[in-house]
């Protein structure tokens, strides 16, 4: 039997080995060719329930996420390193504890099944001649979440390009939230302009700097906490006064919308405070110290009447009040001391959810908010 086969005889090579030694003779790098061992891993939309979903993809290697990341090349999570790439970026975040939370995939899927048109998803036939000063009241408030709008569109985007792209679920989240607030800065100037009144003061809080007290954050951590924790928490509950202080289907259906994004913000916040508070257990007290600054802002205004709470936010406070009160600023003042109670009552919930709920069984947020706690 002879000891090697004819050349008629021989098995044909894989079409692979082929492609591989082609470009082994011609100079062509086909290596990327080969397959990785997670070929074959088949994913398994269910398209009952959401179809095929971001947290779905993240399996094997394309889910592990690295506590410390040392990709400055843009490389995809999971994908395979090329030693000639060149760094692309000079990426700030690349701690895993500075920007995560458990459920960013799942936010963001919430993202794009929730996007909505201001100009088609808004009843805006339903608005009618309203009475001077509601309308007036109207369109300083509009004004007045513009510049919040603004704010909170502007600042997180900051923090996209420096965030490494082995964390790129709250990157991918930090774009939704831009495009809804960037939706809300739209709704809120055409509310302002739609029924003849159009744009007002500017916002006293904003001209005296609490813009700016989040866009000065030294980490992302530090701004989350003073934008989602504290800012947006905010204006979720005067989103939630809607109902209450909208005189026509437009207005209610703004509120709506805007408060399903705000309540999705808020969540991003909260969450990734609260994966802090687990992971980093040490910097907890760091924490607390921003919390006490923020406090400090909250606390400014609570007194003994509503007037101090008017007076601190200037025409805001009482267009809310106008609102509120349907004209009768005694009543309205009223209500939207109601409304800063629920504001800070809020608030402690979140924190507490984060994890930092300590500050209040200590009495570290002071004699202000501690009376919230305890009603």
């Amino acid at each position: 039997m002879p000891t090697e086969m004819r050349e008629s005889e021989q098995q044909p090579a894989e079409p692979l080995d082929q492609l591989l030694e082609y470009g082994r003779g011609n100079g062509y790098q086909l290596d990327w060719l080969r397959k990785r061992e997670t070929w074959g891993n088949e994913l398994h939309p269910d398209m009952e329930h959401g179809g095929l979903r971001l947290q779905d993809a993240e399996v094997g290697p394309f889910g592990e996420v690295p506590d410390v990341s040392d990709n400055e090349t843009g490389r995809p999570r999971g994908a395979l390193r090329r030693e000639d790439a060149p760094r692309v970026g000079s990426y700030r975040v690349k701690s895993k504890s500075e920007i995560w939370m458990r459920n960013a995939a799942a936010l963001y899927e919430e993202a794009l099944t929730r996007q909505w048109s201001s100009a088609t998803d808004v009843p805006w036939e339903t608005l009618k001649p309203l009475p001077d000063d509601i309308e007036r009241a109207e369109c300083e408030l509009a004004t007045f979440l513009s510049d919040v709008e603004f704010v909170a569109g502007d600042v997180p985007g900051r923090w996209i390009s420096d965030t490494s792209p082995d964390f790129f679920e709250p990157r991918m989240f930090l774009v939704s939230q831009i495009m809804d607030e960037a939706r809300h800065l739209d709704v809120f100037r055409k509310r302002a302009l739609a029924n003849g009144g159009g744009l007002m003061q500017q916002s006293r809080a904003f001209a005296g700097g609490f813009g700016s007290s989040i866009d000065n954050a030294r980490d992302f951590t530090e701004m989350s906490v003073r934008l989602h924790i504290s800012g947006e928490g905010l204006i979720l509950s005067v989103f939630r006064m809607g109902e209450r202080m909208a005189y026509n289907d437009a207005e209610k259906e703004i509120y709506r919308l805007c408060g399903s994004d705000e309540s999705r913000h808020v969540a991003f916040g909260v969450m990734h405070l609260r994966y802090l508070a687990e992971a980093e257990p040490e910097r907890k007290e760091e924490i607390h110290c921003l919390l006490d600054e923020v406090e400090a802002g909250l606390a400014i205004g609570e007194g003994t009447s509503s007037q101090n709470l008017l007076t601190r936010v200037g025409s805001t406070g009482s267009s809310l009040a106008v609102l509120l009160g349907a004209g009768n600023i005694e009543e309205g003042e009223k209500l939207a001391q109601a409304m800063r109670q629920r504001q800070i009552k809020e608030y402690i919930q979140r924190v507490k959810v984060s994890g930092f709920g300590e500050r209040f069984e200590n009495g570290r947020s002071g004699p202000v908010l501690m009376k919230y706690v305890a009603g």
